[in-house]
């Protein structure tokens, strides 16, 4: 078995009965995830595979502003060669993985926003639960002006399709919780966080109960069916986005909490 993984003070993880559950817990940054935050996550899944007494996770955010905001965008300060953006996407390709490929059901309580990566980890979730205050989106054609990583475009692809893909972040909206159902971003939209917390423990301990195979085989199945971009096909894509003077811009305005500027070079 992996060493143990404990909490931490931005990433809380606890197992009660069989659940496994993990906070975000960056409240006074709407959740928005470090590199040492994404590491942890994925150890986290790849403890899970290995500990049979867990039979479920929960994924959550502390608070009800925000179920996670994606990348800290000051962790993007140090990048200055094209090895730093694939490095980058090579990381959250290889996290968000991790995540999808762990063995138990994954379970989503999304209060608030869900945006970048973390709507790219709400993705990767078996079953998404939201609030009716829960808004959904890929901003980033407004703010960052980078792109998503491959296996997350390929996620998003398989989830709503290449029309609604491209017309969610191309428009760069949030989705509101009844489209969000509608799209299949969302299996469920409950009133409010507390009855979304009691729900999400509810649906865990649901799934928990039933044959753990018949539900491990089931993801590995939908995983393989669908087509993922590798990481060498989208090379390309991603040296345009980063290395572009157009994510600098991005990066600097949303630092300094202006509008950015965007010349598309």
């Amino acid at each position: 078995m992996n060493a143990p993984v404990t909490s931490t003070e931005d990433l809380i993880y606890s197992v009660e009965d069989g659940i496994a559950r993990i906070t975000f817990n960056r409240p006074q940054a709407r959740n928005a995830l470090t590199f040492a935050m994404y590491e942890q996550m994925a150890a986290i899944c790849e403890n899970i595979n290995q500990d049979h007494s867990i039979n479920a996770l929960i994924m959550t955010g502390a608070g009800d502003k925000a179920f996670a905001s994606g990348t800290d965008i000051s962790q993007f300060r140090a990048f200055k060669t094209a090895q730093d953006a694939l490095d980058y996407e090579a990381r959250i390709d290889r996290v968000l993985g991790t995540l999808e490929q762990c063995r138990v059901p994954v379970i989503a309580a999304i209060a608030g926003a869900c945006t970048g990566g973390g709507a790219g980890i709400a993705a990767c979730c078996d079953i998404r639960i939201g609030t009716e205050a829960t808004r959904i989106g890929f901003p980033i054609a407004r703010t960052l002006g980078n792109c998503l990583s491959m296996s997350n475009i390929s996620r998003l692809v398989s989830l709503i399709g290449p029309a609604r893909t491209k017309d969610l972040i191309f428009k760069a909206r949030l989705v509101e919780a009844p489209e969000a159902l509608a799209l299949g971003l969302l299996n469920e939209v409950v009133p409010d966080v507390e009855t979304l917390q009691r729900r999400a423990t509810e649906t865990a301990k649901l799934v928990a109960g039933h044959a753990p195979i018949t539900l491990e085989v089931t993801k590995e199945a939908v995983r393989r069916i669908r087509r993922t971009l590798s990481r060498e096909e989208g090379e390309d894509l991603i040296l345009r986005a980063y290395m572009s003077e157009d994510f600098r811009e991005g990066m600097d305005a949303f630092l300094n909490k202006r509008a950015p500027n965007f010349k598309g070079k």
